[in-house]
């Protein structure tokens, strides 16, 4: 970001700071400190806005809230140059940490901020305390402050933040920009349920063909596994996913020429 966009950004987390602190308490020093956001955080918080966070979400990203974003591309955008630094921590250990490892970070606002990757996107987490683990420095004190809080987090189930506490922990995550379209398979009885169903349509539709004989004569094809192709990404307009097989239409502005025409016919009709 250019200095002038990185001031935008501060004056605007600063406002919307001073928002949320109406509707609830934080820690003291949360508006002094957003007046000297740093480059870095201004690009995580306004990559956060970008994806869809709310005023009244804020708050619980300050607060320590676990946040998923389905964007993978943001776990390398937030690996600065200058301030990111290596962490070892507990979150999501179904990824290889050897491969994607957690990335910490030093700021005014996010204290410690704390991102890796997800098996759809990117996690971040910001933290009341700076932790060594996984650092090339030896642990200090602040790695004692910071078992606290993991002890707090354990009695009060709830994410220990630099700004308060916060209910959205890794079970229960703030989710942005969610990927919906990605393919799951169906449990054998809602399988069974929607081939009944499509199967009940297709009925219907012979039998609004034109000629209910020619229909009967030449059914359509026996698929096996009608549920199956529900959503199928195949070549052209196949496939049964929401309007998959609908026919569109493209509305154009019609040419000069047929407008004169049309104005014309209208207007030798008026004088007749």
């Amino acid at each position: 970001m250019s200095a002038e966009q990185v001031e935008r950004v501060r004056t605007r987390v600063r406002l919307l700071v001073e928002i949320t602190a109406r509707a609830g308490s934080y820690r003291k020093g949360l508006v002094k400190a957003a007046e000297h956001l740093t480059p870095e955080e201004a690009v995580v918080l306004s990559d956060l806005a970008w994806h869809g966070l709310q005023v009244p979400q804020l708050r619980d990203v300050l607060r320590g809230g676990h946040v998923l974003v389905d964007d993978p591309q943001l776990y390398e955008k937030w690996r600065f140059t200058k301030g990111s630094h290596p962490r070892l921590s507990s979150h999501h250990r179904d990824i290889d940490k050897s491969v994607y490892p957690d990335i910490g970070m030093r700021g005014h606002v996010v204290r410690e901020k704390l991102h890796g990757r997800t098996t759809q996107g990117t996690w971040v987490q910001l933290e009341k305390t700076p932790a060594a683990f996984g650092g090339p420095k030896l642990p200090r004190p602040s790695d004692l402050r910071h078992l606290v809080d993991y002890v707090v987090y354990k009695f009060t189930d709830s994410n220990v933040g630099p700004w308060g506490l916060s209910r959205m922990t890794e079970r229960r995550p703030l989710y942005l920009s969610p990927v919906l379209a990605v393919p799951t398979s169906l449990t054998p009885p809602i399988a069974r349920s929607v081939t009944r169903a499509l199967r009940r349509i297709e009925a219907n539709d012979d039998v609004t063909s034109a000629s209910q004989e020619l229909a009967a004569r030449f059914p359509p094809p026996d698929r096996p596994d009608l549920a199956g192709e529900l959503g199928a990404a195949l070549s052209g307009r196949a496939g049964r996913g929401l309007f998959g097989n609908s026919d569109v239409w493209v509305t154009q502005t019609p040419s000069r020429t047929a407008a004169a025409v049309l104005r014309g016919g209208r207007s030798r009709g008026g004088s007749s």
